[in-house]
C-alpha cells in the first residue's frame, strides 16, 4: 500500500508541476455551458437523422421486413432482414451504392464469388444486404480467424454464416445449394493492397480447389472505388509488413470513411470445367477480375476524383 501511494504522490507532483490544476478546473466550469450549449444541438441533430433513417428503411424495404415477421421460417430471418435493411440504406444514402451484373447471381444454387479485398470490406456487406433483399438468398463468408476473437462478432458470424472456412467447409456450404464468397487476397490484400488496385494473391487456390471440388461456377466481384473510400497511411509499408508477418493480423493503420461513389460489378460466372487444373483456374479468374478492375477502375484512384463520381455530370463515362 505505502508502495502505491508512492507513486499516487509522484504523479500529482509531476502533473502539477506541468498543469495548473486550478486553472484547468475552471476553464472547464467555463467552457462546460459552451460545450453543452454545442452538443445537446447536435444529439437532437443525430436523433433526427436516425429517426430518417428507420422511416427510409421502412419504407424501402417495409414488404421485405414485414414478410419475415410473418414467416416463421428461420431463427435469424428477420434479424438478418432488418440489419440488410439498414446497411441497404446506408450504402444508397452514403456512397450512392449500386450493384451492376445482379442478374449473374443464380435465383437459386450454387455459386462461388471471388472478390477483390478492400482496406475495409464495406461493399460486402452492402453486396449481400442486396442480395438478401432483392433476391432472398444470403451469401456465405470466409472471414479470417482474428475477426472471431472480436467482442460481439459470434452473433454476427453465426446470423449471417460467416466462418474461417476450410476447402471441405466450402464445399460443403456450396453442396447444400448456397452462394459463397472469398477474397483469395484475404488480409494481406486488405492491408497492402493500394489504389493501383493490384490483386495480392501470393499464388493462393484453395477458392479454385473448392470450386472445382463442387463443381460450380465462379462470379468475379469488384467494387469500384473501393481503395478511395478507406486507405493505409500509406507510411512505414515494410515495417508493418514484417509486423504482419510476425503477428497475422491487421496491423497497418486505416483512415478514411469519405462519401465516395460505390458500385459493384459483378462479372460473367467463369463455368465449372473438369479439364482445368486449380492452378489454372486460378489465372483464368484473376484475368477476369483484373478485366473489371481496368474497365471500371480509374488507376491510380483519385478520391477527389471518387467523390466527384457521386455527381452524374461530373461522372466519367469511360468507367460506367
Amino acid at each position: 500500500m505505502d508502495f502505491i501511494q508512492d507513486i499516487t504522490k509522484s504523479l500529482q507532483e509531476l502533473l502539477s508541476s506541468y498543469i495548473d490544476l486550478d486553472y484547468s478546473l475552471w476553464l472547464y466550469r467555463l467552457l462546460t455551458p459552451l460545450i453543452v450549449t454545442f452538443l445537446l444541438p447536435l444529439v437532437f441533430v443525430a436523433l433526427i437523422y436516425i429517426s430518417f433513417l428507420v422511416l427510409f428503411i421502412y419504407k424501402l424495404h417495409r414488404e421485405v421486413i414485414l414478410r419475415a415477421v410473418r414467416t416463421d421460417r428461420r431463427f435469424w430471418e428477420f434479424g438478418r432482414k432488418l440489419v440488410a435493411a439498414i446497411w441497404d440504406a446506408h450504402g444508397r444514402i452514403y456512397h450512392g451504392y449500386e450493384v451492376i451484373g445482379m442478374e449473374n447471381i443464380p435465383d437459386n444454387g450454387p455459386a462461388l464469388i471471388v472478390y477483390y479485398h478492400g482496406a475495409i470490406p464495406v461493399d460486402m456487406y452492402y453486396l449481400n444486404s442486396r442480395v438478401v433483399l432483392q433476391k432472398d438468398r444470403l451469401i456465405y463468408s470466409i472471414g479470417d480467424r482474428f475477426l472471431f476473437k472480436l467482442p460481439g462478432w459470434g452473433t454476427i458470424s453465426e446470423a449471417f454464416h460467416i466462418s474461417p472456412g476450410t476447402v471441405q467447409s466450402c464445399v460443403n456450404i456450396l453442396n447444400e445449394g448456397n452462394l459463397l464468397a472469398i477474397s483469395p487476397g484475404g488480409v494481406y490484400e486488405a492491408q497492402f493492397g493500394d489504389n493501383y488496385y493490384e490483386l495480392l494473391w501470393r499464388n493462393r487456390v484453395g477458392f479454385a480447389k473448392v470450386a472445382l471440388d463442387a463443381k460450380v461456377p465462379i462470379i468475379p466481384c469488384f467494387t469500384q472505388n473501393l481503395r478511395e473510400g478507406f486507405r493505409q497511411l500509406g507510411i512505414f509499408r515494410n515495417l508493418f509488413l514484417k509486423l504482419y508477418n510476425a503477428v497475422r493480423i491487421p496491423v497497418y493503420p486505416i483512415y478514411g470513411g469519405f462519401p465516395v461513389k460505390f458500385r459493384t460489378y459483378l462479372g460473367k460466372p467463369v463455368t465449372y470445367d473438369y479439364n482445368i487444373t486449380p492452378e489454372e483456374l486460378q489465372v483464368k479468374v484473376a484475368q477476369a477480375l483484373e478485366d473489371l478492375i481496368n474497365k471500371h477502375q480509374r488507376v491510380p484512384g483519385s478520391i477527389f476524383h471518387a467523390l466527384l463520381d457521386r455527381f452524374p455530370p461530373f461522372r466519367s463515362k469511360k468507367y460506367v
